[in-house]
């Protein structure tokens, strides 16, 4: 009998490779024979396709009931695209950005209600490292969260701050009044600062990335140990983060307007 996991696990690897079956064959391919090649039963093959198709991966035809690849694909073609062109863009940026700061510089987007770190360049004076990347933090209490927070549309914006705020240490701001003025003075000043609101002892400093539409597409982050990243250095890191910011911004196609 195959525990929980390792059925997920089966199934995930089931639906992979009807998306391949799908992709290796001209035309259409029907639950029986797709049943047939993966070694289930029709009635496994059909949850699996209607799963996918309730993600829009592949597509029914009506007309004959067989499946083909859907539209869905192409959206996440295109976001994996977006993403890979992003971290090769940011990639030199953020290397020298770690030189310079001697700290951890991490590249983060809005994923949902979250932000998910899609790249990283450790400090350089690290001994043990934590690696950030495909990690998910909220939006309220992290650097790079508040600069994805504060590019939102209004309306996006306001639901997610009538949600309850999660208290992670005593300093994590919950009150949303509060938090829409410090959303307000880093949009003047062009960075965000967080002080031992995502952990203890852990401080950071973040830009925007400017997409070419001018909307902010990421965040480029600063953060160490407060007893190196303190509020003195703040403003020297914050000028830092920005220049970088705004060096990544120019070269997915930014063009800042007077």
């Amino acid at each position: 009998m195959l525990n929980t996991d390792t059925a997920q696990v089966q199934s995930v690897g089931r639906a992979m490779s009807i998306l391949e079956m799908l992709a290796d064959r001209p035309g259409e391919l029907g639950v029986t024979q797709l049943g047939r090649e993966l070694g289930v039963t029709k009635a496994t093959a059909s949850r699996l396709v209607s799963t996918l198709a309730g993600h829009g991966l592949v597509e029914q035809n009506p007309a004959t009931d067989k499946y083909r690849l859907g539209f869905g694909l192409v959206r996440l073609a295109g976001a994996a695209g977006a993403g890979l062109d992003l971290v090769r863009q940011a990639r030199p940026v953020l290397q020298d950005l770690a030189e310079r700061t001697e700290e951890t510089v991490k590249l983060a987007v809005l994923d949902g209600d979250l932000a998910v770190n899609i790249d990283q360049i450790a400090a350089p004076r690290l001994v043990v490292n934590v690696d950030w990347v495909g990690k998910r933090t909220p939006l309220h209490c992290t650097s790079n969260g508040e600069v994805l927070l504060g590019g939102l549309p209004d309306d996006e914006r306001d639901r997610l701050l009538r949600e309850p705020l999660e208290r992670l240490t005593r300093a994590t701001i919950v009150d949303a009044d509060l938090l829409r003025a410090q959303l307000l003075e880093a949009s003047v000043r062009g960075y965000a600062t967080t002080l031992e609101e995502l952990e203890v002892g852990l401080n950071a400093v973040a830009a925007p990335v400017h997409g070419a539409d001018g909307d902010v597409l990421a965040a480029v982050s600063v953060a160490g140990p407060a007893y190196r990243v303190t509020p003195a250095r703040m403003p020297e890191l914050g000028a830092r983060v920005r220049q970088g910011g705004e060096e990544v911004s120019r070269r997915m196609g930014y063009v800042e307007r007077a």
